[in-house]
């Protein structure tokens, strides 16, 4: 094969991957670029091609497609999951499904900076091809921004956030319930709003490493509170698989909770990430996210992509016991608090996503959450007109 037909491989490849996930890019010579990184072979390139009708096939259906065997299947799935480009499990009827994972978005740059990293030159060359990739794509977002809105508004709630429960010093957040919740259809089940019910619901639970705090650090981007990298957890079939791959280890509940209480001292904010945004099915996986590190809350910042949450809580200040400190506006992620003129804290509703990492860490705990089901839409500043 020669070289202009192997890079013809390569961007017809490269054209079916960055189909994949709820973001489509570009294909651009760094994407064509990224996937050189980690497909190696024309074989695995002529296996991704045969995901073009289809981004999740069983094994008939790729033998039919690809032209190889069972056994060349197997191989090539195996090599390219362990890159983080295919997701192999069984389905919920044990039959083996193999999906072409997306770029971005749960795809090959989570799954690659999921692991230990060491801070190799290939590392560091993956991260900044990345951060070219999401800069290209927030040009093109930008570009077309007045034709993009009505998709960012129609689109689901990309995660869900999980509230703090307790303050720094142990005791319990106050909670303002409220008998009916607001704007919630009378046929919707409400998911689990602690992080130990979520745990308790899965035998199989993976942790790994921060993929947002350690792309930036390769970029050398120091995180500001210095926050703890080994919280990203995945559950029952995700778990399965991150733990197949080598990408996370399999943790007890305990030790789970122990990281997460850890994760919640430091201030981070949990994140629950449920399969296709349906909230009513079990959860597939939690983040831990810094203000300053978590690519959802920069990619939004940057005029990139909208925030876009589902949450149950929303902070409550009372202004009497409010002492104007700021440190609810350090600490909040979405910047949703200024102090006004009068110096005490003022929560903008449309930008709060009722973390509580406010309530956690008000001196004078004058920040409660109340319960209430919200969608948090947030647009992606925009800088050209």
């Amino acid at each position: 094969m020669t070289h202009h037909e192997l890079d013809e491989k390569y961007k017809k490849a490269a054209k079916i991957i960055c189909k994949q996930g709820m973001f489509p890019f570009q294909v651009s010579d760094t994407a064509i670029n990224i996937i050189k990184h980690v497909v190696k072979s024309e074989k695995e390139l002529d296996f991704i091609c045969a995901f073009s009708q289809a981004p999740s096939q069983t094994m008939a259906q790729l033998i039919a497609d690809s032209g190889f065997t069972e056994k060349e299947i197997k191989t090539l799935a195996s090599k390219l999951a362990k890159q983080g480009l295919i997701f192999n499990q069984p389905n919920s009827k044990g039959i083996m499904v193999y999906r072409l994972l997306p770029l971005v978005m749960i795809g090959l740059m989570e799954y690659r900076f999921m692991t230990e990293l060491t801070g190799t030159n290939e590392e560091q060359e993956l991260a900044k091809l990345f951060e070219t990739l999401l800069e290209e794509l927030r040009t093109s977002v930008q570009r077309n921004y007045k034709d993009l809105s009505p998709l960012f508004a129609a689109a689901p709630a990309l995660d869900r956030t999980i509230p703090a429960k307790r303050s720094g010093d142990g005791s319990k957040i106050n909670i303002i319930k409220i008998e009916k919740t607001l704007d919630t259809p009378d046929d919707r089940v409400l998911p689990s709003q602690a992080i130990e019910d979520i745990i308790n619901k899965f035998d199989d639970i993976a942790v790994g490493y921060c993929f947002c705090r350690q792309r930036r650090s390769l970029l050398g981007d120091k995180c500001s509170i210095d926050a703890p990298t080994l919280n990203c957890f995945t559950f029952g079939k995700s778990a399965r698989h991150t733990i197949a791959q080598g990408f996370a280890k399999k943790i007890t509940r305990q030790k789970t909770l122990d990281i997460m209480k850890e994760a919640e001292d430091a201030g981070l904010i949990h994140k629950a990430f449920h399969p296709g945004s349906r909230e009513a099915s079990l959860e597939t996986s939690i983040c831990n996210c810094c203000k300053d590190c978590c690519d959802t809350f920069n990619l939004w910042r940057n005029g990139t992509l909208p925030m876009i949450n589902s949450t149950f809580h929303l902070s409550m200040i009372d202004i009497d016991a409010c002492t104007g400190c700021g440190t609810c506006v350090e600490r909040c992620p979405t910047d949703a608090i200024t102090l006004n003129d009068d110096e005490y804290a003022v929560r903008m509703e449309q930008s709060c996503i009722g973390c509580g990492v406010c309530a956690r860490f008000c001196p004078e705990k004058a920040i409660s959450l109340q319960e209430g089901f919200r969608r948090v839409f947030v647009a992606p500043p925009q800088f050209v007109a």
